[in-house]
C-alpha cells in the first residue's frame, strides 16, 4: 500500500509520447526530471500532472461557473493519487504590454505606491516647499488668530490663469446671489452682459463675503457658514485677503502650498500608478515614450527637388491633391517645386511640414486679372502622426513610424507620471526615483528607512515597508538583482520572467503546493546558479513539493530525487529508464548518467578556427547599461558571447548589432541602440538571427509547412500520373483551402465536440478518421503512400522514403542533422518545445545554400537541450563555421562556451556593474583572465 501522503502516484500516464509508464514522485522533496529533448519530461511534468491538477480545482467550481472559464480536457492518464494543489511556473508567461514592468509583476510597486499614499511628504511644484493641509476647524480659528479686529475678504478661486472671455460664468455666478468678483486683484461689481479680454490670461476669485473679525459667537457661526460655501465654490480652496493689501493667504482641505495657493488633491494609491488617468502622464499616457516626426526622415536629402522625390512620404511627383495643394504653397512663396529643397524659403518648409490656412490674389500676367488662391493643407508632419494615432491598419501604422523617432517623452522626462505625483517625497526621493534604482540599490534605500521616519509616517509605514523588503530580498535570493523596478517585462529573458514568478512564489510562503518549474536555470551564469538551487530548496524546506524539468548538472547534483525518461526523443522515448537518488542514477548506463560520470563529454577542439582575418568593428555602444565599448567580431569564426546575466550581452547582440546589420541587409527598420559607428559590415553577405520563438501559434502549422518542404511534396504529388489525369493541381494537397480537404473537420483531423459545463471533447473526425483530406485526394498515392501518410511518417522515415527527390530530401536531411529525426513532418507547431523549435529554424535556414560568407546570430541555442542533443547542435554549428560563414552564440552552458574560437566576455557584474569588454580571445587566453567570473568556470573545463 502507498503511503499518499508521501508519494504522488501516476499510473498509465500516455500523453504525446510516453508509453502508459507509473512512476511514484516522493512529496516535499526537490525532484528532476531530465533526459533529452524531445523524450517527454514536459509530457509527464506539464501535460499529465499539472493538467490534472488544474482540471481538479477548476472541478471544485460550480457548473455554473465552469461554464464561463471553459473546461481543460483529461490528460491521458489512468490515475494520479496524493496530488496537491499545483502551480507551474514556466517560461512564457510575462506580458508583451509596454505598461506590463518587474515592480508590477512582483508587486512591489503596489506596496511602493501604498507606501507613497500614505506616508509620503509633498512639495510643491513651484516653490518646492512642503505642502500644507487644514480641516475647516483650523481654517476658522487660524483666521480670527491672524485677522482680530481687522477687515477680510473671503474669495472663492474659480479661475486660474487661462483665457476666455467668461460671460457665462460672471451670469452663473450672478445667479446663485454674489454681487463681486475679483478680477486679476481688482474687486469689482457684477453687472449684465460683464466680460473680460478673451486673449488675456485671467485670475478671478468670487468674493464670498467680506467681515470685521471679531471673537463673538454670531461671527463664528458666519465665519464658518462662509468657509463652506468658499470650499464649495473654489473646489476645497480660499483665500482671505485684508482690506487694504493685494497679497492673498491661501487655505485649503487638500494639500495646499502656502506661498502660492497651487493645491493636491488627497493622494490615493492609483495617484502613483502610470496606467491609471489619475497617475500616468498626460502626454505619453504613461508609457514614458513619445513618438516624434523627423524632419531628416522626411527630407532625407535636401539636394532634391520635391518634384524629384525630395519628400520621402509623398515619393515621385505625381498628378494628386497632395502635389496640387503643394504647388499652390509654391506659388504663394516663390519657389518652383523643380527647386532642391535645400532653396526653399524657411516658411514654406513650416507650412509643408506642419500645414496652415490662408487665402492670397495673385495677378495673371497673361489674363491681366486677379485670380484667389486657398491653402488649406493639413501639413505631412501632422499627416503622419494622425494616421500613426488613429490608422486602424497595422501596415499604415508602421508606415508612419518610419517617419518618426521614439523618444523620451518631454513632459514627464520618461518618468511615466503626472507633474504632481512626482513631487510627494520619501528621504528626498520619488517613487520614479525608486523604480529607477537596480533592486541592490532599492534594498540599501529601504535597509535603514524606519529608523529615519518618526510618529503617524513609521506608525503607517511600518508594515509596508516589511512587505517591500522581503520582496526585494526574494528578487534578490533568484539572482536578479541588476534589474530595476520599471525595466519592461517584455525585455526580460525567458529564465528572468521566470525566476520574477519564482520569487513571487516564494514571497507568498505557501506551503504542501506542488510546484512545477520549466528550466529555471535558462539565461543564468554558473555563478548566480547556487543562488537558485537554494530558493528552489528552500521552497522545499518550507513544506513544498518542487518538480524541476532540468538540465543541469549542478541542480540534477542537488536534487534529492531524479527520474531520466528516454531512451531517446519522440516515439523512440516516454519511457523510465531510471529513477532514484543522484548517486544511483549514476550507476546505471543512460546517456544522462554517462556525461554525469565522464564517460560521454563533449571534447575541446585540438586547434581553433583562424577565421578569414576579416573584423566587423562595433565601437562606441552605450544602450541600456554598455559603457561606451569597443568590440571587435572576427569573421569565419564561432564567436561565444558571455557574461553574468543582465550584463549586456544582448543588449550589444540583439538591440544594437543585429538590427544595424538588419538595416544594412535587407532594410529593416528597428531601431539599434546608440552607438558610434560600425566597419566591416561588406565582408558580410547576410545575417539570420535564429531565436526560440515558436514557429506557429495554431494547431495547423506544423515543421512540413513551416520549412517550406511540405509545397515541394505537394507539387510532387500533383505530378503523379493519376492527379495529372485528374487535373489535381498543388493546392488540392493542401488542408487549410477547400478542395481536397476534408471538409467536416476543415482539414484538421480533429472535430470539437462542445459540452456545455464540461471541457470540450476534441474526437478524431468520423469522416476522414484523423487523415485530413477527402477520400478522393488520398486516393493519389506516391509509392503506395497518401499524402497524409506522409504527414505521419518522422522525419527519419521521411529521409529515406524521399532520397531520390533532391530538393526535398535535402530540407528533410538538414532536419535530421539538428537531431530532429524522431518528430513527424505533421507533428502540430503548439507541441514543440522551445529548443525544439529553435533548431527547425535552424533547420530551415541550414537547408538554404549558403554563401559561406553569412553571419548566424543563436541566443542560447542549449535551452531544453540534454548534453546529448548540445553535441549534435555543435557539429551543425561547426559545419556551418566550418565553410567559413560566422556563427556568434549568446551562450552560459560552459560545454558551448569551450569550443567556441572566440569569446568576447561582457561584466563584470548585471545591471548598473555591466556594460563592459572584461576579457576577449581563444577560450585558453579568457580562462587566465583574474576578473572574469566566466573564465573561472571556465578552468573547469578546459583541464
Amino acid at each position: 500500500m502507498i503511503n499518499f501522503e508521501e508519494n504522488i502516484e501516476v499510473k498509465g500516464a500516455r500523453v504525446h509520447n510516453l508509453k502508459n509508464i507509473d512512476v511514484t514522485i516522493p512529496r516535499d522533496k526537490l525532484v528532476v526530471i531530465t533526459g533529452l529533448s524531445g523524450s517527454g519530461k514536459s509530457s509527464l511534468a506539464f501535460d499529465t500532472i499539472y493538467a490534472e491538477g488544474q482540471r481538479r480545482y477548476i472541478e471544485t467550481f460550480s457548473a455554473y461557473a465552469r461554464q464561463f472559464l471553459g473546461g481543460l480536457e483529461r490528460p491521458d492518464v489512468d490515475k494520479i493519487d496524493g496530488l496537491s494543489p499545483v502551480i507551474a511556473i514556466e517560461q512564457k508567461t510575462t506580458s508583451k504590454s509596454p505598461r506590463s514592468t518587474v515592480g508590477t509583476i512582483t508587486e512591489i510597486y503596489d506596496f511602493l505606491r501604498l507606501l507613497y499614499a500614505r506616508a509620503a511628504d509633498a512639495h510643491s511644484y513651484n516653490t518646492g516647499e512642503k505642502m500644507v493641509s487644514y480641516s475647516d476647524e483650523q481654517i476658522k480659528n487660524l483666521i480670527i488668530e491672524s485677522y482680530l479686529d481687522k477687515k477680510i475678504n473671503i474669495l472663492a478661486p474659480v479661475i486660474k490663469s487661462r483665457k476666455g472671455h467668461y460671460r457665462e460664468l460672471f451670469e452663473q455666478i450672478a445667479k446663485q446671489g454674489f454681487l463681486k468678483v475679483r478680477v486679476d486683484g481688482e474687486i469689482k461689481d457684477i453687472v449684465k452682459g460683464m466680460k473680460v479680454d478673451r486673449y488675456k490670461t485671467h485670475d478671478i476669485e468670487i468674493v464670498i463675503d467680506r467681515l470685521k473679525v471679531a471673537e463673538s459667537e454670531d461671527f463664528h457661526k458666519r465665519l464658518s457658514e462662509s468657509i463652506n460655501t468658499a470650499m464649495y465654490s473654489g473646489d476645497n480652496v480660499l483665500m482671505v485677503l485684508e482690506e487694504g493689501t493685494d497679497i492673498p493667504r491661501y487655505f485649503s482641505r487638500d494639500l495646499m502650498c502656502p506661498t502660492t495657493g497651487i493645491s493636491y488633491p488627497t493622494p490615493e494609491p492609483n495617484t502613483f500608478s502610470f496606467n491609471s488617468p489619475k497617475g500616468m502622464c498626460p502626454n505619453c499616457k504613461g508609457l514614458g515614450h513619445v513618438y516624434e516626426v523627423n524632419e531628416k526622415k522626411i527630407f532625407p536629402n535636401k539636394k532634391l527637388s520635391i518634384k524629384g522625390g525630395g519628400i520621402a512620404p509623398l515619393g515621385d511627383y505625381k498628378k494628386s491633391w497632395a502635389f496640387k495643394q503643394i504647388e499652390t504653397i509654391a506659388e504663394r512663396y516663390s519657389f518652383k517645386i523643380t527647386d532642391p529643397i535645400d532653396t526653399i524659403p524657411a516658411e514654406a518648409i513650416e507650412i509643408l511640414l506642419n500645414g496652415g490656412k490662408e487665402s492670397f490674389d495673385v495677378d495673371s500676367k497673361t489674363l491681366g486679372v486677379k485670380r484667389t488662391y486657398k491653402i488649406d493643407y493639413e501639413g505631412i508632419s501632422n499627416f503622419i502622426k494622425n494616421q500613426f494615432e488613429e490608422a486602424a491598419s497595422t501596415s499604415i501604422k508602421r508606415w508612419a513610424k518610419e517617419y518618426m523617432d521614439k523618444i523620451t517623452c518631454p513632459t514627464c522626462t520618461g518618468f511615466r507620471l503626472k507633474k504632481e505625483s512626482l513631487y510627494f517625497k520619501i528621504e528626498e526621493k520619488n517613487i520614479a526615483e525608486l523604480a529607477n534604482f537596480d533592486i541592490v540599490e532599492l534594498a540599501s534605500f529601504f535597509k535603514g528607512l524606519d529608523e529615519k521616519l518618526s510618529g503617524n509616517q513609521l506608525k503607517i509605514a511600518e508594515e509596508i515597508i516589511k512587505e517591500i523588503t522581503t520582496r526585494i530580498q526574494f528578487l534578490l535570493d533568484v539572482g536578479l538583482d541588476y534589474l530595476s523596478l520599471n525595466r519592461s517585462s517584455k525585455s526580460l529573458s525567458g529564465g528572468e520572467a521566470q525566476r520574477i514568478r519564482l520569487a513571487t512564489q516564494i514571497g507568498s510562503q505557501l506551503v504542501g503546493v506542488l510546484y512545477i518549474l520549466d528550466e529555471p536555470s535558462i539565461g543564468l551564469h554558473q555563478r548566480d546558479n547556487e543562488r537558485l538551487i537554494k530558493s528552489l530548496e528552500s521552497l522545499r524546506d518550507i513544506g513544498n513539493s518542487v518538480i524541476v524539468v532540468e538540465h543541469d548538472r549542478d541542480m540534477i547534483e542537488r536534487a534529492d530525487h531524479v527520474i531520466d525518461i528516454g531512451p531517446k526523443a519522440g516515439k523512440n522515448g516516454g519511457e523510465i529508464i531510471s529513477q532514484g537518488t543522484p548517486e544511483e542514477l549514476k550507476h546505471v548506463h543512460t546517456l544522462t548518467a554517462d556525461y554525469m560520470t565522464g564517460v560521454k563529454k563533449i571534447e575541446v577542439p585540438k586547434k581553433r578556427r583562424e577565421g578569414n582575418g576579416n573584423e566587423i568593428v562595433l565601437s562606441g555602444c552605450t544602450g541600456n547599461n554598455l559603457k561606451n565599448i569597443t568590440v571587435k567580431f572576427p569573421l569565419g569564426k564561432m564567436i561565444g558571447v558571455t557574461g553574468v546575466s543582465g550584463s549586456g550581452k544582448s543588449t550589444l547582440i540583439n538591440e544594437t548589432l543585429y538590427p544595424i546589420m538588419n538595416a544594412y541587409y535587407f532594410n529593416g527598420v528597428k531601431k539599434p541602440m546608440p552607438y558610434k559607428k560600425i566597419t566591416g559590415l561588406e565582408h558580410i553577405d547576410k545575417v539570420i538571427d535564429i531565436n526560440q520563438s515558436p514557429i506557429g501559434r495554431t494547431p495547423r502549422s506544423n515543421p512540413a509547412t513551416y520549412t517550406g518542404v511540405f509545397s515541394a511534396i505537394r507539387s510532387l504529388f500533383a505530378k503523379t500520373t493519376e492527379a495529372s489525369i485528374r487535373g489535381y493541381k498543388p493546392g488540392r494537397f493542401s488542408f487549410n483551402v477547400k478542395g481536397g480537404r476534408c471538409e467536416t473537420c476543415q482539414g484538421g483531423g480533429l472535430r470539437v465536440i462542445e459540452m456545455n459545463f464540461l471541457p470540450d471533447v476534441y474526437v478524431e473526425c468520423e469522416t476522414c478518421n484523423g487523415k485530413r483530406f477527402n477520400r478522393e485526394t488520398l486516393e493519389i498515392r506516391y509509392k503506395g503512400k497518401s499524402i497524409s501518410d506522409v504527414l505521419e511518417m518522422t522525419i527519419n522515415e521521411a529521409v529515406s522514403f524521399f532520397e531520390l527527390i533532391p530538393k526535398i530530401h535535402r530540407k528533410l536531411k538538414t532536419i535530421q542533422d539538428v537531431g530532429l529525426g524522431y518528430i513527424s513532418l505533421g507533428q502540430q507547431s503548439t507541441t514543440l518545445s522551445g529548443g525544439e523549435a529553435q533548431r527547425i529554424k535552424l533547420a530551415t535556414e541550414l537547408s538554404k545554400r549558403d554563401t559561406g560568407n553569412t553571419f548566424y546570430i543563436l541566443d542560447e541555442p542549449t535551452t531544453g537541450l540534454h548534453f546529448e542533443d548540445i553535441r549534435v547542435l555543435m557539429e551543425v554549428l561547426n559545419k556551418l563555421a566550418n565553410k567559413g560563414n560566422t556563427v556568434l552564440v549568446i551562450e552560459h552552458n560552459m560545454d558551448v562556451i569551450k569550443m567556441v574560437d572566440h569569446i568576447i566576455d561582457i561584466g563584470y557584474e548585471g545591471g548598473r556593474s555591466g556594460g563592459q569588454l572584461v576579457a576577449k580571445g581563444t577560450p585558453e587566453q579568457v580562462a587566465k583572465n583574474k576578473k572574469s567570473y566566466t573564465a573561472k568556470f571556465l578552468k573547469r573545463e578546459l583541464k
